[in-house]
């Protein structure tokens, strides 16, 4: 179960968090994933999808 887009392919990014002092710890930054059940092919599915890709209107979200 990764934490990527099902459109898009957004994902997980990883690199540092630096401080005042220079110092540098590694960090992630997480994509605002929303799962939505959707219809695709008649079926009701399931999907992982990026807030961007839900605001685009590239599925549409079953109610």
């Amino acid at each position: 179960m990764s934490r990527t887009c099902e459109i898009c392919g957004k994902h997980t990014v990883t690199g540092n968090k630096v401080s005042h002092a220079k110092n540098r710890t590694r960090r992630t930054w997480r994509p605002n994933l929303v799962k939505v059940k959707t219809e695709l092919g008649g079926t009701a599915v399931s999907v992982k999808l990026c807030a961007r890709c839900l605001k685009s209107d590239y599925i549409t979200k079953k109610v």
